[in-house]
């Protein structure tokens, strides 16, 4: 069996490692096409290094642009690799352009399509993620749900043939480097910082980042708060935050610091009083290690995080913000089985082709 692994962005990496790893192990030629969409050096080949990825058979080098004009590069590049390879299935992760341009390229020469973390929903038609999860969901053939809700989602949109609840790949890779990086990681020595006594912020969404009122509003509560607050700045929002002027709010407790790879990420995650972030990746991971979270969005996929009172969604209301850092409170206690997605998913898989092959005779 040959597999294409399509990524391209800074979570896409954590969920390929485990998997890849898995595949590797029992013999399954696997093909990383990387599609360059993050090419900053410590948001694409740190990760790799942190993450024991073989280094990328591809790397398209895409980098930045218009969703239009990113996911159009990446769709004729990834056509020209799946044309050579000639894979037996294309592997798909989260939500990106990468995925919306991987998913498009595989179904329009007919290559079968699996999609990791399929079924995820926000209801937010305006998140170009939900318009990349929606389509990459309608094209796949094998749709790897990581809860429940999301096979319900799937249902809901007349999809049933094809859809596995395998648990999550991302709670795979935290508890595997976790351990790694509670042994490696430097970053609270670096930064001179105590456990609990600080919170962490990512933003990165284009719905913070592309709305000017958004965006002044978070800073404006983070310049606010009474900890210091670890920002670790993602390239786009560098930019927006000077284009716009807003920089004066990066002053006082506010320490920026350059993106850090997924060892010093989940160190600073860990040990932070608080996280803030619009990132879902950064919630799972804060549910899983038992840290309050704020979610600067109005919606979540991962609705598990809310009902286990681990996550507040505050969108970028700065006084709903200030109210949630004041009233922080642990959720409910909860125990993670160690049931682990990457070994079903490759069962599936396995399955899978070999039932298509049987169908083909």
């Amino acid at each position: 069996m040959k597999v294409v692994s399509i990524v391209g962005a800074r979570p896409q990496f954590i969920k390929l490692a485990p998997f890849s790893a898995e595949l590797r192990k029992n013999g399954i030629k696997e093909v990383i096409l990387h599609t360059g969409q993050h090419y900053d050096e410590n948001m694409s080949e740190l990760f790799f290094k942190e993450l024991e990825i073989p280094e990328p058979d591809y790397n398209l080098g895409i980098g930045s642009g218009s969703h239009g004009e990113q996911t159009g590069r990446m769709l004729i590049g990834i056509e020209e690799v799946l044309v050579k390879e000639k894979p037996d299935v294309v592997i798909v992760y989260g939500d990106t352009n990468s995925t919306l341009a991987g998913a498009l390229a595989s179904a329009k020469i007919h290559i079968p399509l699996a999609h990791v973390e399929a079924g995820l929903r926000s209801f937010n038609k305006k998140m170009p993620e939900e318009i990349n999860r929606i389509v990459a969901d309608h094209l796949s053939d094998i749709l790897f749900c990581p809860t429940e809700t999301a096979v319900e989602n799937l249902k809901r949109e007349g999809i049933e043939k094809g859809v596995y609840l395998v648990g999550d790949v991302m709670f795979d890779a935290l508890m595997h480097f976790s351990k790694l990086a509670k042994e490696k990681s430097k970053i609270l020595e670096k930064l001179s910082l105590n456990p609990k006594d600080y919170y962490l912020i990512t933003v990165h969404r284009a719905e913070n980042t592309d709305n000017p009122e958004r965006l002044k509003n978070i800073f404006s509560a983070i310049s606010e708060l009474d900890k210091e607050v670890i920002f670790p700045i993602h390239p786009r929002t560098k930019n927006r935050l000077k284009e716009l002027g807003l920089e004066g709010y990066l002053r006082g407790r506010v320490r920026i610091i350059d993106p850090v790879g997924y060892l010093d990420m989940i160190e600073l995650e860990k040990n932070a009083l608080a996280i803030l972030t619009d990132s879902g990746g950064v919630q799972k991971e804060a549910f899983w290690l038992r840290v309050p979270c704020i979610t600067l969005r109005e919606e979540t996929e991962w609705v598990e995080t809310l009902k286990y009172g681990w996550n507040i969604l505050v969108g970028s209301n700065k006084e709903r913000i200030l109210e949630a850092i004041k009233n922080i409170k642990n959720g409910k206690e909860i125990s993670f089985e160690n049931d682990y997605a990457s070994p079903k998913m490759r069962e599936v898989l396995i399955k899978e082709l070999e039932r298509r092959r049987e169908d083909d005779r």
